[in-house]
């Protein structure tokens, strides 16, 4: 039970990437939409990276760098096959620079992680 509370909403926010990337011509009419649209990659990226840390942390004992590399690869690594899959979805395409986005997105997760445990005082693995 414990690991589909920790890996369940991976698999799940994983699928909603997939859905959103399967939408042929995904695009709004608002005068903003290119902007809407990156914000979009760096908050699912940040979910998703925020999940699998979670999950990894959860589910493993590990030392920090692990515990940041993990997550960090695997998200790296779906926002690149998610890519792949959008040159196969009409109106879409394989951008570079969306991976480069979700890499952001990725970047401020760990970003807030060191803020927040850099004011606690502590930092997961830390020995005292």
């Amino acid at each position: 039970m414990k690991l589909l509370k920790l890996w369940g909403p991976v698999v799940v926010w994983a699928g909603v990437i997939f859905y959103f990337s399967s939408i042929p011509y995904l695009k709004t009419d608002l005068k903003y939409d290119f902007l809407l649209r990156k914000i979009a990659h760096i908050t699912e990226y940040f979910i998703f990276t925020l999940l699998l840390y979670r999950a990894f942390s959860g589910s493993f004992k590990m030392n920090v760098f692990r515990l940041f590399m993990y997550p960090a690869v695997f998200s790296l690594l779906y926002a690149i096959s998610d890519e792949i899959h959008q040159y196969f979805v009409l109106g879409r395409s394989c951008a570079i620079g969306d991976v480069l986005i979700d890499s952001l997105g990725i970047v401020c997760f760990y970003s807030v992680i060191k803020f927040k445990h850099r004011v606690r005082g502590n930092f997961p693995g830390q020995v005292r």
